[in-house]
């Protein structure tokens, strides 16, 4: 779950994981640890047709979900961080 400063959501102020509920740290809108954000729209044919879902994981959370997946991710190095 992300917190804005503002409405127009231009400066993010904090981030807390959906799983766990521990607050990731975030400097001037930064977050300085590991984060997985969700936002996803489900389109035709779904039983959430046009429902928008976001979601934020901490690195720990997201490890232990990737573990139970069936069909493992698939895994490249990037060379440069966004």
């Amino acid at each position: 779950m992300r917190k804005y400063t503002d409405e127009n959501k231009t400066k993010l102020e904090k981030i807390v994981c959906n799983k766990c509920g521990r607050q990731l740290k975030v400097e001037n809108g930064i977050v300085k640890e590991g984060c997985f954000g969700a936002d996803t729209v489900f389109g035709y044919f779904s039983e959430k047709d046009g429902v928008r879902q976001m979601f934020d994981l901490c690195e720990k959370c997201y490890d232990e979900m990737i573990k139970e997946f069936t069909v493992p991710i698939d895994e490249t190095e990037e060379k440069e961080l966004c």
